[in-house]
């Protein structure tokens, strides 16, 4: 998909916006039994940039981070750049771009980054954060630096590969003595998964409506 096209769906969100698909969610078992999703968490505002990028041919990319083994939270997983709001931040828009220069060297006037707006907010139970993804685009190709104690390796994946008729792996492990299962976007040699997919699988399903 090219990136014009990606922002010709997403100028106007619905409302509501639709949902991802539900396999996303994870859930802890009782055998093959879903017993409910992760329990809640004290909600910590915090935000996430979902940033649309253009390739050299024109498609429509989206910046990701692999963390760091080790780090405090999230280790090793995909994430979007973003973090916790600080007290000088404006808004969650602020705190997203801000976040996105710490992590990744995002200079936003440099490469004519546009906010488009919000997705739903999601909660990660494990951090205790409330999510609230900006959703944005950079008509121009980013240089970005990954920061060495925060960011192992930036990924840009093609938004293609999170629409509606996207591979999900299903995978199902063992986490403080319970069997978790949850949904998963393969990309490269990783799995996304947790709030990070359910953000994807919600821009997703946008694009995907804006179609029809």
């Amino acid at each position: 998909m090219r990136l014009e096209e990606a922002v010709r769906r997403l100028t106007r969100l619905p409302d509501p916006l639709p949902s991802g698909p539900p396999s996303l969610l994870p859930l802890f078992l009782e055998g093959d039994r879903p017993t409910g999703p992760l329990p809640p968490a004290a909600e910590r505002p915090a935000a996430v940039l979902v940033l649309l990028v253009p390739n050299r041919g024109g498609e429509a990319h989206i910046v990701l981070t692999e963390r760091v083994v080790g780090g405090r939270y999230h280790s090793g997983e995909v994430s979007f750049p973003g973090g916790r709001s600080e007290p000088d931040d404006a808004d969650e828009a602020a705190t997203a771009l801000r976040e996105a220069w710490e992590e990744v060297g995002l200079d936003a006037v440099a490469a004519g980054v546009t906010v488009l707006g919000m997705l739903d907010p999601v909660v990660i139970p494990v951090s205790g954060f409330r999510l609230t993804p900006i959703l944005a685009f950079a008509e121009r190709s980013p240089a970005l630096r990954p920061a060495p104690a925060e960011v192992s390796r930036i990924l840009e994946p093609p938004i293609s590969r999170f629409l509606s008729d996207a591979p999900i792996r299903i995978v199902q492990r063992e986490t403080g003595g319970r069997l978790l299962r949850y949904g998963a976007y393969p990309i490269d040699d990783l799995l996304v998964w947790g709030a990070t997919a359910r953000v994807l699988g919600q821009l997703g399903a946008i694009l995907g409506a804006a179609q029809d």
